[in-house]
């Protein structure tokens, strides 16, 4: 039950019931009921994390949808964030539900509203707003089954209209910044293959089940821009690859998948491809050389410092006083000897940016002297005025070790920034970079050797080096 009274305007009322799922209440329980007796736990040895589930009518997809919630039945969540994609409306952007609740046959999902909110308030791409709501089904055919498996029922509906892989990536990143010390599934609601062919619809699943399974969003996200894999709910899918792996998951798991065709017994007419995906935590943990890569996270209050430290650093230099601010650290993590950068934007243009790629000061004096540097001392750009100081937003990316790779497919776009070397040439480019520009890979690889003044393919050189490192980036716009 929610904590207090849901106003009645608040509420959305059932679209698709009695089109896609019973509408009376006993009907559906049973029916639901039915779907999860016959569905067994897969035996997943880990926490998991995310799911993804079918939305077509419960006929066709609701065996398949009941077998990725079996593997969670009973489990208590603080919330469960349900992403779908919009069929019938377009907007721009990410479409959080944030009041009331959702009302099913069963009884009303109360909306957790707070926490809706603090992902809204991530970014200004996810915005509060009934758009992809309204009549939306592949939310709605969710929450029989959330209702009937998960105690105490919260839920975030959103929907995406798009599915490029720079918003998803902020989604993601908004849900893991506004979910931190809770305990949340997240629902990436979706069906596959949608066509006349059989035989295509086996195939196309095919690829794009073991593209969700490889567990690589950036590629998963261009694959679908090239129609390689299928799949209606392919932003939400990524959104959940990419927020449960910044959530610790190392794994996704196909548990079942039929399509239209065989559910009919028939090989013939329209066909449509369903599959119940369980991502997760396994039980071994994250492979060793991710956690060569992770770091402690920087608190709110790291953070904070760190900013006002960089801020007091730019305007001690911009208006004339040489001497460094004096700074009193407390916090360990700050103490640390790490790598840095600091990027400074006017009115969201670059503006200056330079960094240490090794850890050879401690965080806070690292940060204090490139701030400094990339006020005055960026060469592509002249001193910052005092004139400016009120039209700068600065940004710290604090950087995690170097690791040398073996092959280029331990690069996780989005993840981590790209360090190559050759001979006395070298250049770096941050994670966000990549996502900023929408890069794969490749293009990713090519532009860090352009960076270095080295040719676009000299990363396939034998004596060429590849680093990759992560960083915890925060800026000034996100604190206000």
């Amino acid at each position: 039950m929610s904590p207090h009274k849901i106003d009645p305007r608040d509420i959305r009322d059932p679209a698709v019931a009695g089109a896609f799922y019973p509408a009376e209440r006993g009907a559906l329980r049973k029916l639901v009921s039915q779907f999860l007796e016959k569905a067994e736990p897969a035996g997943i040895d880990g926490d998991i994390l995310a799911l993804v589930s079918p939305h077509a009518g419960y006929v066709y997809s609701g065996q398949v949808a009941a077998a990725a919630y079996r593997q969670v039945q009973g489990q208590k969540y603080d919330a469960v964030i349900v992403i779908a994609p919009s069929h019938a409306e377009y907007f721009s952007g990410v479409s959080v539900y944030d009041r009331g609740g959702y009302q099913t046959p069963l009884g009303l999902v109360p909306v957790d509203d707070q926490l809706a909110r603090a992902i809204v308030q991530q970014n200004p791409l996810i915005q509060s707003s009934d758009a992809g709501h309204r009549s939306e089904h592949s939310l709605e055919v969710q929450l029989p089954f959330l209702q009937e498996c998960i105690p105490d029922l919260k839920i975030v509906p959103v929907v995406m209209a798009d599915r490029p892989y720079p918003l998803c990536e902020r989604l993601a990143r908004a849900i893991t910044g506004a979910t931190a010390g809770k305990k949340i599934l997240i629902v990436a609601s979706s069906d596959l293959y949608h066509g006349i062919s059989y035989r295509q619809c086996v195939e196309a699943d095919t690829r794009t089940l073991e593209a969700i399974e490889a567990f690589d969003p950036q590629a998963f996200c261009l694959g679908l821009s090239k129609e390689t894999y299928q799949a209606c709910g392919g932003g939400p899918i990524a959104v959940a690859l990419l927020a449960a792996r910044e959530r610790g998951a190392d794994r996704a798991r196909v548990i079942a998948r039929t399509n239209s065709n065989d559910v009919m017994g028939e090989r013939s007419g329209y066909c449509v491809g369903y599959a119940a995906v369980a991502i997760y935590t396994s039980r071994d943990g994250i492979a060793p050389q991710q956690e060569t890569e992770s770091a402690d996270g920087l608190s709110e209050q790291d953070k904070a410092m760190l900013l006002s430290v960089a801020r007091s650093a730019i305007e001690q230099c911009v208006t004339g006083n040489r001497r460094a601010p004096a700074v009193e650290v407390t916090s360990g993590i700050l103490k640390e000897q790490r790598g840095a950068f600091v990027t400074i934007t006017k009115h969201g243009q670059l503006r200056g940016c330079i960094g240490y790629i090794e850890p050879i000061k401690p965080l806070h004096l690292t940060v204090q002297e490139m701030a400094e540097a990339a006020a005055l001392h960026d060469p592509r750009f002249s001193p910052v005025t005092v004139k400016e100081l009120k039209d700068l937003t600065i940004e710290i990316s604090a950087l995690t070790p170097l690791r040398k790779i073996r092959g280029v497919d331990e690069i996780l776009v989005g993840r981590h920034g790209l360090y190559i070397r050759a001979g006395h040439r070298s250049g770096l480019l941050l994670p966000q970079v990549a996502t900023e520009y929408g890069w794969d890979r490749t293009t990713f690889l090519e532009h860090t050797c352009m960076k270095a003044g080295l040719p676009t393919d000299a990363w396939q050189e034998k004596e060429t080096e590849t680093y990759i490192f992560s960083a915890d980036v925060f800026s000034e716009r996100e604190a206000q």
